[in-house]
Protein backbone atom coordinates (compact mmCIF):
# COMPACT_ATOMS: atom_id res chain seq x y z
CA UNK A 1 0.00 0.00 0.00
CA UNK A 2 3.16 2.34 0.84
CA UNK A 3 3.78 2.73 -3.15
CA UNK A 4 -0.01 3.70 -3.62
CA UNK A 5 0.10 6.19 -0.83
CA UNK A 6 3.22 7.89 -2.55
CA UNK A 7 1.49 8.68 -5.46
CA UNK A 8 0.10 12.06 -5.67
CA UNK A 9 -3.30 12.27 -6.24
CA UNK A 10 -4.24 15.11 -9.53
CA UNK A 11 -6.84 17.01 -9.16
CA UNK A 12 -8.28 17.99 -12.34
CA UNK A 13 -9.27 21.23 -13.38
CA UNK A 14 -13.06 22.37 -12.10
CA UNK A 15 -12.22 20.79 -8.67
CA UNK A 16 -11.51 22.65 -5.56
CA UNK A 17 -9.92 20.71 -2.58
CA UNK A 18 -9.35 22.60 1.00
CA UNK A 19 -6.92 20.90 3.74
CA UNK A 20 -7.51 22.54 6.93
CA UNK A 21 -5.91 20.47 9.85
CA UNK A 22 -6.88 17.35 9.13
CA UNK A 23 -9.94 17.29 7.28
CA UNK A 24 -9.61 17.23 3.39
CA UNK A 25 -12.89 18.86 1.80
CA UNK A 26 -13.31 17.85 -2.59
CA UNK A 27 -15.62 19.85 -4.15
CA UNK A 28 -17.15 19.69 -7.43
CA UNK A 29 -19.89 19.65 -10.06
CA UNK A 30 -21.70 16.59 -8.68
CA UNK A 31 -21.21 18.27 -4.56
CA UNK A 32 -19.03 18.13 -1.84
CA UNK A 33 -17.72 15.80 0.07
CA UNK A 34 -15.02 15.95 3.15
CA UNK A 35 -12.86 12.72 5.00
CA UNK A 36 -11.21 13.32 8.41
CA UNK A 37 -7.31 11.91 8.28
CA UNK A 38 -5.65 9.99 10.76
CA UNK A 39 -4.53 13.38 13.20
CA UNK A 40 -1.02 11.97 12.68
CA UNK A 41 -1.14 11.82 8.90
CA UNK A 42 -0.17 15.09 6.84
CA UNK A 43 -1.93 16.31 3.48
CA UNK A 44 -0.85 19.42 1.15
CA UNK A 45 -1.83 20.20 -2.24
CA UNK A 46 1.00 21.56 -4.38
CA UNK A 47 0.45 23.13 -7.60
CA UNK A 48 -2.85 20.70 -8.92
CA UNK A 49 -1.64 17.69 -6.83
CA UNK A 50 -2.52 16.83 -2.93
CA UNK A 51 0.08 14.72 -1.65
CA UNK A 52 -0.71 12.55 1.62
CA UNK A 53 2.07 12.50 3.94
CA UNK A 54 2.63 9.40 6.55
CA UNK A 55 4.60 10.04 10.15
CA UNK A 56 6.31 7.00 10.12
CA UNK A 57 7.40 3.72 7.68
CA UNK A 58 5.01 1.14 10.44
CA UNK A 59 3.31 -1.42 8.37
CA UNK A 60 -0.17 -0.38 10.07
CA UNK A 61 1.17 3.79 8.80
CA UNK A 62 1.91 2.35 5.39
CA UNK A 63 -1.29 0.58 4.81
CA UNK A 64 -3.47 3.65 6.15
CA UNK A 65 -1.23 5.61 3.95
CA UNK A 66 -2.61 4.02 0.80
CA UNK A 67 -6.11 3.77 2.35
CA UNK A 68 -6.43 7.61 2.92
CA UNK A 69 -4.77 8.42 -0.92
CA UNK A 70 -7.47 5.80 -1.91
CA UNK A 71 -10.06 7.49 -0.17
CA UNK A 72 -9.06 10.94 -1.55
CA UNK A 73 -8.79 9.77 -5.01
CA UNK A 74 -12.39 8.34 -4.75
CA UNK A 75 -13.87 11.20 -3.83
CA UNK A 76 -12.00 13.55 -6.51
CA UNK A 77 -13.95 10.96 -9.28
CA UNK A 78 -17.33 11.11 -6.94
CA UNK A 79 -17.49 14.59 -7.32
CA UNK A 80 -16.03 15.20 -10.93
CA UNK A 81 -17.94 11.76 -12.39
CA UNK A 82 -19.91 10.06 -9.51
CA UNK A 83 -20.11 6.47 -9.02
CA UNK A 84 -23.20 4.20 -10.32
CA UNK A 85 -24.12 0.22 -9.60
CA UNK A 86 -26.15 -1.69 -11.55
CA UNK A 87 -28.73 -4.57 -10.15
CA UNK A 88 -30.43 -6.90 -12.47
CA UNK A 89 -33.78 -8.42 -11.45
CA UNK A 90 -34.52 -12.21 -12.15
CA UNK A 91 -37.87 -14.33 -11.56
CA UNK A 92 -41.17 -14.46 -12.13
CA UNK A 93 -43.13 -11.48 -10.75
CA UNK A 94 -40.14 -9.67 -9.45
CA UNK A 95 -39.81 -6.43 -9.84
CA UNK A 96 -38.91 -3.04 -8.50
CA UNK A 97 -39.85 1.29 -8.77
CA UNK A 98 -39.03 4.19 -7.17
CA UNK A 99 -42.28 5.56 -5.41
CA UNK A 100 -40.66 9.24 -4.11
CA UNK A 101 -37.94 8.39 -1.88
CA UNK A 102 -38.51 4.90 -1.05
CA UNK A 103 -37.69 1.62 -3.85
CA UNK A 104 -40.49 -0.69 -3.56
CA UNK A 105 -39.21 -3.90 -4.35
CA UNK A 106 -41.82 -7.77 -5.42
CA UNK A 107 -40.27 -10.83 -4.69
CA UNK A 108 -41.37 -14.13 -3.91
CA UNK A 109 -42.35 -12.67 -0.42
CA UNK A 110 -45.80 -12.26 0.85
CA UNK A 111 -45.36 -8.59 1.37
CA UNK A 112 -43.50 -5.55 -1.07
CA UNK A 113 -40.19 -4.42 0.38
CA UNK A 114 -39.74 -1.05 0.87
CA UNK A 115 -36.40 0.50 0.75
CA UNK A 116 -35.93 4.28 2.01
CA UNK A 117 -33.39 5.61 0.46
CA UNK A 118 -30.68 7.40 1.61
CA UNK A 119 -29.70 11.60 1.86
CA UNK A 120 -27.26 11.18 -1.27
CA UNK A 121 -28.28 8.26 -3.31
CA UNK A 122 -30.57 8.64 -6.28
CA UNK A 123 -32.05 5.16 -7.69
CA UNK A 124 -33.92 4.83 -10.60
CA UNK A 125 -35.91 1.96 -12.13
CA UNK A 126 -35.70 2.32 -15.94
CA UNK A 127 -37.10 -0.96 -16.43
CA UNK A 128 -39.39 -2.75 -13.76
CA UNK A 129 -36.49 -5.63 -13.56
CA UNK A 130 -33.56 -2.86 -13.35
CA UNK A 131 -32.17 -0.85 -10.34
CA UNK A 132 -29.36 1.99 -11.16
CA UNK A 133 -28.15 3.44 -7.82
CA UNK A 134 -25.66 6.49 -8.66
CA UNK A 135 -24.25 8.80 -5.96
CA UNK A 136 -20.95 10.69 -5.21
CA UNK A 137 -19.50 8.36 -2.42
CA UNK A 138 -18.55 5.23 -4.19
CA UNK A 139 -18.58 3.70 -0.37
CA UNK A 140 -22.60 4.83 0.07
CA UNK A 141 -23.12 3.85 -3.45
CA UNK A 142 -21.86 0.22 -2.72
CA UNK A 143 -23.57 -0.46 0.26
CA UNK A 144 -26.64 0.72 -1.08
CA UNK A 145 -26.42 -2.05 -3.88
CA UNK A 146 -25.25 -4.93 -1.47
CA UNK A 147 -28.14 -3.51 0.93
CA UNK A 148 -30.65 -4.05 -1.82
CA UNK A 149 -29.26 -7.15 -3.20
CA UNK A 150 -29.71 -8.76 0.45
CA UNK A 151 -33.22 -9.06 -0.03
CA UNK A 152 -33.20 -12.18 -2.19
CA UNK A 153 -29.57 -13.32 -3.08
CA UNK A 154 -29.41 -15.15 -6.46
CA UNK A 155 -30.02 -18.91 -6.16
CA UNK A 156 -27.86 -21.12 -7.57
CA UNK A 157 -30.63 -23.78 -9.23
CA UNK A 158 -33.39 -21.09 -11.20
CA UNK A 159 -30.99 -18.28 -11.07
CA UNK A 160 -33.42 -16.06 -9.41
CA UNK A 161 -32.72 -13.03 -7.54
CA UNK A 162 -31.00 -9.89 -7.73
CA UNK A 163 -28.03 -9.98 -9.08
CA UNK A 164 -25.06 -6.87 -9.92
CA UNK A 165 -25.37 -6.11 -13.67
CA UNK A 166 -22.59 -8.33 -15.38
CA UNK A 167 -21.75 -10.79 -12.18
CA UNK A 168 -21.95 -14.27 -13.45
CA UNK A 169 -23.89 -17.18 -10.86
CA UNK A 170 -22.67 -20.46 -11.43
CA UNK A 171 -25.72 -22.59 -12.05
CA UNK A 172 -25.79 -26.32 -10.79
CA UNK A 173 -27.59 -29.24 -11.78
CA UNK A 174 -31.02 -30.11 -10.28
CA UNK A 175 -32.42 -33.10 -8.30
CA UNK A 176 -33.88 -34.50 -11.75
CA UNK A 177 -31.04 -34.00 -13.61
CA UNK A 178 -28.53 -35.27 -11.15
CA UNK A 179 -30.88 -38.58 -10.69
CA UNK A 180 -31.29 -39.12 -14.48
CA UNK A 181 -28.57 -41.28 -14.54
CA UNK A 182 -29.45 -44.10 -11.92
CA UNK A 183 -30.56 -47.44 -11.90
CA UNK A 184 -33.90 -47.23 -12.19
CA UNK A 185 -34.99 -47.87 -8.63
CA UNK A 186 -37.69 -50.42 -7.26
Amino acid sequence: MSRIGKKPVALPSGIKAVVANSIITIEGKMGKLTYTMPPRFKAEIKDSFIMIGRPSDEKQDKATHGLIRSLVNNMIIGVSQGYKKELEITGVGFKAQVQGKVLNVQLSYTHPINYDIPEGITVETPKPNQIVIKGIDKAKVGEVAAEIRDYYRPEPYKGKGIKYSGEYVRRKAGKAVAGAGGTGGA
